[in-house]
């Protein structure tokens, strides 16, 4: 069963807060002890690699053959530097994208912009052109009632510059976007009950300082193995004649599952579904099965396979009464990850959903994040995942069949053009099954 349930928690795995522990090789002969740890850190890759691949021979490879052609380089290597590219290029062997070296400075520019604390202010962010800017307000939150608007840039939060933060990081091609988004938001949040005062730049150029209380993020308490407590929120509505849905995590199956197939049943007369998972990290990955029944009638499809070194798990779909047979749209982002990526890209390759927005976090896979003992980072997955339409998530991502951005003048005037292009499209779908209709009543 644990095996099964680490297969089934597809959460995103990014520590934010590492420990730094940098080693400095100088220019002159490194002593004895940086040898050692240089030998420790390639001893703790190897080693990760040959018990956790999901292959028990990694990418084909003599592993072991691998380790005696290898070792010997990283003995002479001169500095960091030199045996950093060593371990890159044994990483490149195995010509799979989740398995990286991060240098200790990436892990520094994380801790840098990071903050703990569970309050927040209900403000959903992203970089857009360089710039930290407000994509979303909790309703009832601080930052709504402190009149915040999507569009305003964050220019900084307790007294740290966040306009030099986004464009620094997101400039960092080794810093993914929704691990440089969460660094950010990480920055406005805090202790629940204290204040933070955030400086934006609102719709007409002015300035604005604003104090904004921190509360209980939005959502319910939920947990999972052991998993720390996350707050879920699941929300439905109907616009334009078509269904909307929005969630944050695929967790708290009772609640969001529910939310799910009661938004189905009352939308069986609906023009369309729009299933919006722009932000969602991703989770449970039964859940996606789960909701994908609602979507398909037919028996014996599958959103893809999961392959770990003990298991293998293909992502079946069984068929749930009532579905909805009407056209499904799907929203995603650079931090749609995990889950997320796995329903929207296997509805895709199963020809069910159309996928509207930017091209997905391609974080599909149940990876770990280490810190070696030369005090860089270590990313490597535990298991692999091909799509239905037979390929890998992990890397690629979902690509969207639109590709529509978000822009701080959209945001500004109160339109979002992502769900605009949907709306647009159930729309045409509707004309178009019309005209079908039409048709056949003439003949």
């Amino acid at each position: 069963m644990g095996c099964v349930r680490a297969l089934l928690l597809l959460l995103l795995a990014i520590p934010l807060r590492p420990q730094i522990a940098t080693l400095t090789l100088p220019a002159a002969q490194p002593t004895a002890q940086q040898r050692q740890i240089a030998i420790d850190t390639f001893e703790k890759v190897w080693t990760t690699i040959r018990d956790k691949h999901w292959e028990k021979n990694p990418g084909g490879l003599n592993w072991q053959a691998i380790h005696e052609e290898y070792r010997p380089r990283v003995e002479k290597a001169a500095n960091i530097e030199e045996l950093r590219e060593i371990l890159k290029d044994m990483l490149s062997r195995l010509h799979e994208t989740h398995f990286a070296i991060l240098p200790a400075t990436v892990y520094a520019a994380v801790e840098d912009f990071d903050t703990p604390g569970d309050g927040s202010t209900g403000i959903d962010l992203r970089v857009l052109d360089g710039q930290a800017i407000v994509t979303g307000v909790d309703p009832g939150s601080t930052a709504e009632r402190a009149g915040v608007k999507p569009g305003w840039a964050i220019l900084s939060a307790k007294g740290v510059n966040l306009a030099a933060a986004a464009k620094e990081l997101a400039a960092d091609p080794s810093i993914p976007e929704i691990v440089y988004t969460r660094v950010l938001a990480a920055r406005i949040s805090g202790p629940i009950g204290g204040t933070l005062p955030v400086e934006f730049l609102d719709g007409d150029g002015e300035r604005r300082d604003v104090s904004l209380g921190l509360e209980a993020p939005r959502g319910v308490p939920s947990t999972f193995g052991n998993l720390p407590e996350t707050r879920v929120w699941f929300e439905a509505k109907q616009m334009d004649g078509a269904g909307y849905v929005h969630f944050n995590y695929f967790l708290d199956l009772p609640h969001v599952m529910e939310g799910f197939g009661n938004e189905i049943k009352a939308c069986q007369k609906c023009s369309g579904l729009i299933v919006d998972l722009r932000g969602n990290p991703g989770g449970l990955g039964a859940m996606a099965m789960g909701m994908a029944g609602y979507l398909l009638d037919m028996p014996g499809l599958r959103l893809g396979t999961m392959y770990t070194r003990d298991a293998q798990l293909n992502f079946a779909v069984n068929p749930r009464y009532p579905d909805f047979k009407g056209p499904v749209a799907m929203l995603l982002d650079a931090c749609s990850a995990s889950t997320s990526e796995i329903f929207a890209g296997g509805l895709k390759d199963l020809h069910r959903a159309r996928i509207f927005g930017t091209r997905s976090a391609a974080a599909a896979l149940p990876s770990v994040i280490e810190r070696l003992p030369n005090g860089d980072g270590f990313q490597y997955a535990v298991g692999n995942y091909i799509s239905e339409g037979g390929k890998p998530l992990e890397g690629e991502g979902v690509t969207p069949d639109v590709e529509v951005k978000l822009t701080r003048a959209a945001l500004l005037a109160g339109r979002d053009p992502v769900l605009e292009a949907a709306l647009q499209w159930i729309k045409q779908e509707g004309i178009k099954q019309d005209g079908i209709k039409e048709e056949g009543i003439k003949k």
